[in-house]
């Protein structure tokens, strides 16, 4: 017999966190009740549920910014995920926020992204007639793919940070722009652009798009001109910056926060950065998509993979009876249905697909993929 007081002193443990940070005992939930596990709190099993998923193993073969490359240390969206992950985990460790809803909430952000990266999704949006994100098919994913349509039954605090990690260009640390999420759910957002930002500078370079001196000076000024050094810089000014989220120097006893934890109301403490780094990211990020991402959306494999997708939702979307069966259960239009299929799809399986339907058609980056 299992000692059901386990989760108890996990949960217990979890009062000594900042009193801003979520906590599984004041969880909002689940949209179907379940028995509580013994072992482990409901954000732990929920990291739990994502890690066993297939969507989260077809990560390992999607495209993080370049398509098909020809090495064996680009980045994927699966090690992405998991630099998002350490990254947002520091962070909330040193805060005394929930690290165990932060690695939930990290681990699921993208299991809804495309093949071929952002081209993917980009050309997904272009032609679904109601759009795409990647940060709302995540938590379709989540919801209603998974487990053969049963969905994962997540709590309401990690489908929130799931579905409120995107950032729109420019200054996305506008406190307007998170009003409502957890810190937690915060802490991923802005750990999502510190590891691609830095990550893709590496592939980048690997690729010969760049060098580590053409960074602006703007940048490597206050960051620094190394990998680690900018990484490293990021983080602890993030730490620093939001330091009033541990609540430190706040009487507890005074504090209201929610029935649910997390934010405690508008005008609660946020996850932010000081001026000059806020501002070094906020150009390293507007000179990436200058000379990097635009740039890799136009190059002979970002066309390629865009006449892919494109061949694949028309295909799909006009012979459903060619999606599989799984994606028939909630009898929806053809066209949600080419969607979640294509999305799901991995760019080696989109490529196969393509070419069993079309022969010729990936030309020379099915012989790289395969």
């Amino acid at each position: 017999m299992l000692d059901r007081h386990v989760r108890q002193r996990l949960e217990r443990r979890e009062e000594l966190l900042s009193p801003y940070a979520a906590k599984a005992r004041a969880s909002k939930g689940r949209a179907i009740p379940e028995e509580p596990s013994p072992l482990r709190t409901d954000f732990q099993r929920d990291r739990d549920r994502i890690i066993h998923s297939k969507a989260f193993r077809r990560l390992k073969h999607k495209t993080q910014v370049f398509i098909a490359p020809q090495g064996d240390h680009y980045v994927t969206r699966l090690t992405h995920t998991l630099e998002v992950s350490q990254i947002a985990r520091t962070i909330a460790r040193a805060l005394d926020l929930n690290e165990d809803l932060e690695e939930a909430i990290t681990l699921g952000h993208d299991l809804g992204h495309t093949p071929f990266g952002h081209i993917g999704e980009e050309t997904l949006d272009a032609l679904a007639p109601g759009g795409f994100r990647h940060a709302q098919q995540s938590l379709r994913v989540v919801d209603v793919l998974e487990k053969d349509g049963a969905g994962l039954n997540l709590t309401w605090e990690v489908r929130q940070g799931i579905a409120g990690h995107s950032k729109p260009q420019g200054d996305f640390l506008d406190g307007g722009l998170v009003d409502g999420l957890t810190l937690e759910a915060q802490v991923c957002r802005l750990a999502d652009a510190v590891a691609y930002l830095n990550h893709d500078i590496g592939d980048a370079i690997r690729a010969g798009l760049l060098r580590e001196d053409d960074l602006p000076a703007e940048v490597t000024r206050p960051l620094g001109s190394r990998h680690s050094q900018r990484i490293d810089t990021m983080v602890a000014d993030v730490v620093e910056a939001s330091w009033a989220c541990t609540g430190q120097g706040v009487a507890r006893p005074h504090l209201s926060p929610p029935p649910q934890g997390g934010r405690m109301s508008e005008g609660g403490p946020l996850i932010t950065m000081s001026e000059p780094v806020r501002e070094a990211l906020n150009v390293l990020r507007a000179f990436m998509f200058e000379r990097v991402y635009l740039p890799s959306n136009n190059n002979p494999q970002g066309r390629k993979a865009r006449e892919i997708v494109t061949f694949l939702y028309s295909h799909y979307a006009a012979n459903p009876d060619h999606v599989p069966q799984e994606y028939w259960k909630r009898e929806e239009p053809p066209e949600q249905m080419a969607v979640d299929y294509i999305s799901s799809m991995t760019d080696q399986f989109a490529l196969r697909r393509a070419e069993e339907l079309r022969p010729g058609i990936s030309g020379g980056m099915f012989d790289w993929v395969v």
